[in-house]
C-alpha cells in the first residue's frame, strides 16, 4: 500500500441501471453472495494497489479487491458519493451531503472527516496535502482530515485536479484558476472553457470541456490549445501508458495514441461516460445508466460489472424457482438456486411481499398487486390499486393483502375483486396462518388475531410494537419486532413470551424444522435450535453484515435477501451442522468421542464450553491438514453438537481439534466404507 497508484476520479448525478448475470461463487461453508441486477451509477472511481477498485454511486461505495472480479459493498453505504482522491495508506472519498470520508484499510469502511458538511464536488491530492473543492471554495488538509483550512479560493469549485505541485480549480464561471504554493495564492489561466475534466501525461495538461472536446497546455495553463473531440462533451479523462482516453456524454470513450492529435472511439458509443480510472492494462469507465464497464484490451471489448447493490424485500419459491422482489426493479427469478438471475416484464416497482396460491404467485408492491399465473415469466396487475401492499398470505381460496394505513383486504376470486376487512385502518406488515387462524402483524399496535377469515379481528396481547415478521411452528406463533427482537406465543397470542434475542429489530423469521432463522437490522442472520431459548449468529462469509429483510429455505439452501448486497445463500445442512443441545453452562471445557465412531458417512461431535468463547472445531487428515471446518464462531456457555458429514472423503484416520481462547484438544476417528 506505500505505492499506491491513484489514477482519476470525475463526479455526476446518477440513476438506475439493470445488469446482467453472473457466476455464484461456490462455497458451502459459510454465506456466498448470487448475482443478478443491481443499480447505481459510477460517479467516481479510485484504483490504489495492484488490484483495488473503489467505485462510487448515488449509494454510497462498492469496493473490488480483484480487478473488477467481485465487489462488495463497504460501510459508506448511504451516501451520494462524489469523488476520491489516496495519499499513501489512505483514501478520501467526498460526498454530496456530508463532507469527505476517510478510509485506512482498503476501503472497506470509512470515516467521516472534520471536513464534515456541505457539497464536495472534487479531491486531489499534492504531496501531503489533501485539496476539497466545495460550494464554499478549496479547502486543504496537510494531516490527512484532521483538520482542514480553507485557501484563498472562496467561490463555488465544481473541479479539481493535481499534478505534482500544481493545483488546478474551475469555478461556475468557467474559469480555471492554478496555484503553485498550496492555495494561497490562485491565478486565472487561459482556459476559458467549461473544464469538466483534467489529466496528466509528463509536462502535458489535457483538459475535457463541455461541447468543445479536448484542450491541451504544454507550459502549465498559461496556453490552451484545442486538440480534438471538436462539439463533443468531454467528461473523464486518464492515461494508459502513453495514450490518453476520454470518456464522453452520450459519445462513449475514445482513445488518442498521438497526445491528442487524432482520436479513435474505441466503445461504449451511446453512454454517457462519468468517469474513467486505469489499473495495470485495465481501462474502467463509470457511466450514468448503466454502472461500471471494464476493458482489459484499449477498449476492443468491454464487459459490464455487477456491483450487486440491489435492496432484496422479499424471497419465494415455486417448484424450482426463486423469486426475488426488489427496490424499483420488480421480481428477478433465479431457476438454479441463485447461480444466475432473470428479470421479469414486473421491472419497473419495489416487491415487498409475495404469496403461494396452489400455482398462482402473487406480489405485493407499491400501489397494487400482481399476479403471474404461469412460474413468473409474466405480471398482471389485479383489482387492488393506489394501495401499497406490505405483506401478504393465502389461506384456503382466500388472498390476504396488508396495506399501508387501510388494514387487511381480502380476495377469493385471485385478485379480480377486493374487499377491505374489519382491519381497517392499520398499517400491516406481516401474516402467518395457525390452522383456520390468521395472524397480522401491524405498525405500532401490535399482533391482531382472526379466526374466520377476516370477517372480525380480535388485538391480541401483543398490543404496542411493530410486527415486521411473523411465522408459526407447531402450536407457536414466533414476532420479528422493532427493537424488542423475538417474541412467541404458545396459546394464540393470549400471552406472549420475549426470547433471548431481544434487543435486535427482526425484519424476517424463517422455520426449518424446529429450528428458527431470524434476518435482523444491521446484524445478519441468527439462528435458535431451541424455540428461541437461545441464539447464536450465523455471519461467516458476510463481508460486512447486512441487514437482513428476507430469508428463504428451498433446495437445501437458506437464501438472505440483503440490504443493498442483493441474495446471499447458504447450505442449510452446514448452517445447522451445529445443534445446541444445552444452555446450562458446564463446569469446565470438554471435547467429547465422535459418535458412532467407526462412520459412515456421517458422525457427531459434542463439546462443551463453559463461558462465552470464540470456538474453532476444525477436521484434519492424516497428514494434518486441514479439510473442513465444522465451527468457527463466538458462542456462548453450554453443549453443542456438530455433525461432520464425511460422504467425499475416502476411508481413513481423521482427526479433529476443538481450540477456544483458552482451551486446545484432539481427538481421532476412523472413516470406513
Amino acid at each position: 500500500m506505500n505505492n499506491i497508484n491513484y489514477k482519476l476520479i470525475v463526479l455526476i448525478p446518477v440513476l438506475l441501471i439493470f445488469n446482467l448475470t453472473f457466476l455464484i461463487k461456490n462455497c458451502s461453508s459459510q454465506w456466498v453472495q448470487t448475482y443478478g441486477f443491481s443499480v447505481g451509477s459510477g460517479n467516481s472511481i479510485a484504483t490504489f494497489g495492484n488490484n483495488y477498485i473503489c467505485v462510487g454511486t448515488q449509494q454510497g461505495i462498492y469496493l473490488s479487491s480483484n480487478n473488477g472480479t467481485n465487489w462488495t459493498q463497504t460501510t459508506l453505504k448511504s451516501e451520494w458519493v462524489t469523488s476520491f482522491t489516496v495519499n499513501g495508506n489512505y483514501i478520501f472519498a467526498g460526498t454530496t451531503y456530508k463532507g469527505v470520508y476517510f478510509s485506512t484499510n482498503n476501503g472497506l469502511s470509512w470515516i467521516q472527516t472534520s471536513l464534515n458538511n456541505g457539497e464536495i464536488s472534487g479531491l486531489a491530492t499534492s504531496g501531503n496535502n489533501i485539496f476539497a473543492a466545495t460550494d464554499y471554495g478549496v479547502f486543504i488538509t496537510t494531516n490527512n482530515g484532521a483538520n482542514w483550512s480553507q485557501t484563498a479560493l472562496t467561490t463555488f469549485i465544481s473541479r479539481i485536479a493535481a499534478n505534482g505541485n500544481n493545483i488546478f480549480a474551475r469555478n461556475s464561471l468557467y474559469t480555471t484558476y492554478l496555484s503553485t504554493n498550496n492555495g494561497t495564492n490562485w491565478t486565472p489561466t487561459s482556459l476559458n472553457q467549461s473544464a469538466w475534466a483534467f489529466t496528466f501525461k509528463g509536462n502535458n495538461i489535457y483538459a475535457g470541456v463541455y461541447n468543445n472536446g479536448v484542450y491541451l497546455s504544454t507550459n502549465n495553463g498559461i496556453d490552451w490549445t484545442q486538440v480534438g473531440l471538436n462539439n463533443i462533451s468531454v467528461s473523464s479523462l486518464t492515461t494508459v501508458g502513453n495514450n490518453i482516453v476520454a470518456g464522453t456524454i452520450n459519445h462513449g470513450v475514445y482513445l488518442s495514441t498521438n497526445n491528442g492529435t487524432n482520436w479513435t472511439p474505441i466503445g461504449l458509443s451511446n453512454l454517457y461516460i462519468l468517469s474513467l480510472a486505469t489499473i495495470g492494462n485495465i481501462i474502467i469507465a463509470g457511466t450514468y445508466e448503466n454502472c461500471v464497464y471494464l476493458s482489459t484490451n484499449n477498449g476492443t471489448n468491454w464487459i459490464q460489472a455487477d456491483l450487486n447493490n440491489q435492496y432484496v424485500r422479499t424471497l419465494s419459491s415455486l417448484g424450482n424457482n426463486i423469486f426475488a422482489g426488489s427496490d424499483y426493479i420488480g421480481i428477478n427469478i433465479s431457476t438454479n438456486s441463485g447461480t444466475n438471475w432473470i428479470q421479469t416484464d414486473l421491472n419497473t416497482t419495489t416487491v415487498y411481499s409475495f404469496s403461494i396460491s396452489q400455482y398462482n404467485i402473487f406480489a405485493g408492491a407499491i400501489r397494487s398487486v400482481y399476479l403471474s399465473t404461469n412460474n413468473g415469466t409474466n405480471w398482471t396487475q389485479t383489482a387492488m390499486y393506489n394501495k401499497t401492499v406490505w405483506s401478504l398470505s393465502s389461506l384456503g381460496n382466500n388472498i390476504f393483502a396488508g396495506t399501508d394505513s387501510s388494514g387487511v383486504y381480502i380476495s377469493s376470486n385471485n385478485g379480480t375483486s377486493w374487499i377491505q376487512t374489519a382491519l381497517n385502518n392499520k398499517t400491516i406488515r406481516s401474516f402467518t396462518i395457525l390452522g383456520n387462524f390468521i395472524f397480522a402483524g401491524t405498525d405500532i399496535n401490535g399482533i391482531y388475531l382472526s379466526s374466520n377469515n377476516g370477517t372480525n379481528w380480535i388485538q391480541t396481547a401483543l398490543n404496542n410494537k411493530t410486527v415486521y415478521s411473523l411465522i408459526s411452528i407447531g402450536n407457536n406463533i414466533f414476532a420479528g419486532t422493532l427493537d424488542n427482537g423475538v417474541c412467541f406465543s404458545t396459546n394464540l397470542g393470549t400471552s406472549w413470551t420475549q426470547t433471548t434475542l431481544n434487543n435486535k429489530t427482526v425484519y424476517s423469521l424463517v422455520p426449518s424444522g424446529n429450528n428458527i432463522f431470524a434476518g435482523t437490522l444491521d446484524n445478519g442472520v441468527y439462528l435458535s435450535t431451541n424455540n428461541g431459548v437461545s441464539w447464536v449468529n450465523k455471519n461467516q462469509g458476510f463481508i460486512i453484515i447486512p441487514t437482513v429483510y428476507s430469508l428463504l429455505i428451498t433446495n437445501n439452501y437458506i437464501f438472505a435477501g440483503t440490504d443493498g448486497q442483493f441474495v446471499w445463500r447458504r447450505s442449510l445442512t452446514e448452517i445447522l451442522g451445529v445443534q445446541s443441545i444445552s444452555s446450562l453452562a458446564p463446569n469446565k471445557f470438554s471435547l467429547c468421542q465422535n459418535h458412532p465412531n467407526p462412520f459412515n458417512p456421517s458422525t457427531n461431535i459434542r463439546y462443551e464450553i463453559p463461558r462465552s468463547e470464540n470456538v474453532r472445531l476444525i477436521v484434519y487428515d492424516a497428514l494434518g491438514r486441514e479439510i473442513e471446518t465444522l465451527v468457527n464462531e463466538k458462542q456462548t456457555a453450554g453443549t453443542y453438537e456438530a455433525t461432520f458429514n464425511a460422504s467425499q472423503y475416502s476411508s481413513g484416520v481423521y482427526f479433529y481439534r476443538l481450540t477456544t481462547d483458552g482451551f486446545s484438544e484432539t481427538k481421532r476417528m476412523l472413516l470406513v466404507k
